[in-house]
């Protein structure tokens, strides 16, 4: 057997899985090769692995192969020429169905928790998503996020046929990739910066924010402190942070 890096006393530092997300991009043209359905469902089978809230598996997913369907889908999205040309859509869908029946059954019901559960829902829903997107990419597909199916969601989901108690998440077009698009800029890796005062702090957010800064406050209250930043156009851009730091305390922050 060969030695790997922890064999040897290293920590590993990649991985397949690694590489297959650090190598993602959006694609949004396909080729004419067909996505077969044991295809879909070989991702789907092991996107369902995915965590989820207290077991509960509060998702549905609705494969649309049925042009029909992504053409209403279709102005809703703000007319994505890729809804229609992907080989398969999949819809990621809050459902709520099953949990309400449970209750229901059990004499209870929902709808004095509909917020809680339905983020519940709305997270596992994700998951699940993002799930099936990396299975995808490993066997040689990509595709694109389609967050706009919320523009009206209730039209999306007469669009699917979705019953009542469940709505479509998020959609994602998937096919073979015919083009291979630039990566998009993400933040470079996690810098550990050792925090001993507000002003460092502050000075700190500064740098770490691409705007023109003109001031940067701190302000500490309750054993908490807050860091608004202003710039030049406008007196305050946001609050930036709001946390609890202890004296020389380690943060890690993206930079």
């Amino acid at each position: 057997m060969p030695q790997d890096a922890t064999a040897a006393g290293r920590d590993r530092t990649t991985s397949e899985t690694i590489e297959t997300l650090l190598n993602r991009v959006s694609v949004r043209k396909f080729s004419d090769r067909p996505v077969s359905d044991e295809v879909v469902e070989a991702i789907l089978r092991a996107s369902f692995r995915a965590p989820t809230s207290s077991n509960i598996q509060s998702y549905s997913v609705v494969v649309v192969r049925d042009m029909a369907v992504r053409e209403k889908l279709y102005p809703i999205t703000g007319n994505q020429k890729h809804i229609l040309t992907a080989p398969v859509f999949l819809a990621f869908c809050a459902d709520l169905t099953r949990i309400e029946e449970a209750t229901r059954m059990n004499g209870h019901g929902i709808d004095d928790n509909n917020l809680e559960i339905g983020l519940v829902s709305s997270i596992d829903a994700a998951l699940v998503g993002q799930s099936a997107y990396l299975a995808a990419d490993s066997l040689g597909l990509k595709g694109v996020m389609i967050g706009a199916v919320r523009n009206d969601a209730t039209a999306s989901a007469e669009a699917l046929g979705l019953p009542h108690r469940v709505y479509c998440v998020f959609g994602m077009c998937l096919g073979y990739p015919d083009e291979a698009p630039a990566q998009k800029p993400r933040p470079a890796p996690v810098t550990t910066i050792a925090i001993t005062s507000l002003s460092s702090f502050a000075a700190l957010i500064a740098s770490a924010i691409s705007i023109p800064i003109r001031g940067v406050h701190a302000l500490s209250f309750s054993g908490r402190f807050m860091v608004t930043v202003s710039t030049p156009s406008t007196t305050l851009v946001r609050i930036v942070s709001y946390c609890k730091v202890p004296p020389r305390s380690v943060l890690h922050l993206g930079r």
